[in-house]
């Protein structure tokens, strides 16, 4: 495996240091991982770079020693775990994985199955690698935490989504406008974030770095009945509020140790939050929920119903190439996902 037996390529930290320091991200050679019990190994052939991958970067100091990063993936099962029971060597896998063991910007990755999917058959494995951690946060955000019926017309109503050209808005604006009844309206400001919103499937948008009130006013005059916020909720917090129908939902996925939730209470608006890693990180008896939830993502992919948010490809899978997918990311720029794409010869 790799260039030496037993031995792999991937790119990893050792301390948190701004990345403009050639040490803030760096190739290192280690150990293939075993896998456990139920767990798979994987040879990862694409990765995509979330918010999470430059936050943890920035603000947990592994303490010298190399820490990788990297919540999404997509490559070939080559070994499974002697209870591994859902997958064969071979198999063509996505996930995101577990935020608490080691990530995935390296050759070869351990994961367990039960965060596992098969890889859309319809999508390339770079493409695939740029849904699995938002397609959950989407997934598990509309029809778990606001309980949304899937393919049910018996409730209309309003959505907000922001950010929805990014990451998470995408697939919050494919999977509502597919697989629900409701009015999606995602916010976004610059014209390629608008046209890719759009593209997304939403069907209204507005600009959130104007009042957000008036504009959804003049869309849904009898206000929102969810509110799916992505990034911004400790400002717009007073806005959703207003612009919420009484008994409306908000789930929230950006990091916040206060807000003001006070101002829900008068309409008993209810607070949710979503965070996908939730269920590995506590072992929760249902984690093989997300197995069957990106099951569906990649069925509803290969009919044409969802399609893939990569938008730009920086290339291999090295440090220089992850410096850069993190700057991009830190700046809050980009539309769609950034990906990088097998490690070279």
């Amino acid at each position: 495996m790799g260039g030496n037996a037993g031995r792999m390529r991937a790119v990893a930290y050792r301390k948190s240091l701004p990345l403009d320091d050639g040490e803030s991200l760096v190739d290192v050679e280690l150990p293939v991982p075993e896998p456990g019990p139920t767990d798979l190994l994987v040879r990862v052939e694409a990765v995509a770079v979330n918010p999470v991958d430059y936050q943890t970067r920035k603000y947990t100091d592994p303490g010298g020693e190399p820490k990788v990063l990297g919540w999404d993936a997509a490559g070939t099962v080559v070994a499974t775990g002697d209870r591994a029971e859902l997958f064969r060597t071979g198999d063509e896998v996505y996930y995101a994985g577990a935020h608490d063991r080691p990530g995935c910007d390296s050759e070869y990755h351990v994961v367990d199955e039960r965060l596992v999917a098969r890889k859309p058959a319809t999508l390339t494995f770079t493409e695939a690698a740029a849904l699995p951690l938002t397609s959950l946060t989407a997934w598990e955000g509309l029809f778990e935490r606001l309980g949304l019926r899937r393919a049910s017309l018996e409730r209309a109503g309003a959505l907000l989504v922001t950010a929805a050209a990014g990451g998470v808005g995408s697939m919050v604006v494919q999977l509502a406008g597919a697989l629900t009844a409701l009015t999606v309206i995602g916010t976004a400001s610059r014209p390629e974030t608008v046209e890719f919103a759009r593209r997304m499937g939403a069907h209204h948008l507005v600009d959130h770095h104007e009042p957000l009130p008036p504009q959804v006013a003049g869309i849904v005059p009898d206000g929102l009945d969810y509110v799916f916020s992505t990034a911004g909720t400790d400002r717009n917090l007073p806005a959703y509020a207003e612009m919420l129908r009484p008994f409306g939902d908000i789930v929230v996925i950006d990091d916040h140790d206060t807000l003001p939730v006070g101002v829900l209470q008068s309409k008993a608006i209810s607070f949710h939050w979503e965070l996908m890693f939730t269920r590995s990180l506590y072992g929760t008896p249902d984690r093989i929920a997300q197995h069957r939830i990106l099951t569906q993502v990649a069925r509803l992919v290969d009919r044409g119903v969802l399609t893939t948010t990569a938008t730009r490809d920086l290339g291999r899978i090295d440090a220089a190439h992850l410096r850069e997918a993190h700057r991009i990311m830190e700046s809050g720029t980009a539309v769609g996902k950034v990906t990088l794409t097998g490690f070279g010869d």
